[in-house]
């Protein structure tokens, strides 16, 4: 079983988990918010490694941060909205380094209402590449 295949199977078993976190989060509840940041933490770092491994195996080995492999995946097509995964990394960075409620809540929005599916949307790119 290759590096990329493993990383994919661990991807989509920690995006099965942020779409469980989803359906159970409460705005009001911070046992879920935290709960669903750090489901999301999880599978951002997941889906950026796991973009490293499948670029290493086709050659590119000189993308080490979570940005050069998003630029390159925008690039592949493997990502249509850059802008926004960068977003989604921006607040990864946030979530992991500072906490404040009010931010938590607007990253838990951006989780549900943005990032989900663009989770999604590499899962299936990746499947299909």
């Amino acid at each position: 079983m290759s590096d990329k295949y493993k990383k994919l199977q661990n991807y989509k078993k920690a995006l099965a988990k942020l779409d469980e976190g989803i359906k159970r989060y409460d705005e009001k509840d911070d046992m879920y918010r935290d709960g669903l940041i750090q489901r999301f933490e999880f599978t951002f770092e997941l889906a950026w490694k796991t973009l490293k491994s499948i670029f290493e195996e086709e050659g590119l080995i000189a993308l080490n941060s979570p940005k050069t492999v998003l630029r390159e995946a925008y690039a592949a097509g493997l990502i249509d909205d850059e802008e926004l995964w960068l977003n989604m990394l921006r607040d990864r960075n946030l979530t992991v380094h500072i906490y404040d409620e009010k931010m938590s809540i607007e990253i838990c929005k951006n989780i549900v209402n943005r990032y989900a599916d663009e989770f999604h949307k590499l899962l299936r790119a990746m499947e299909t590449r």
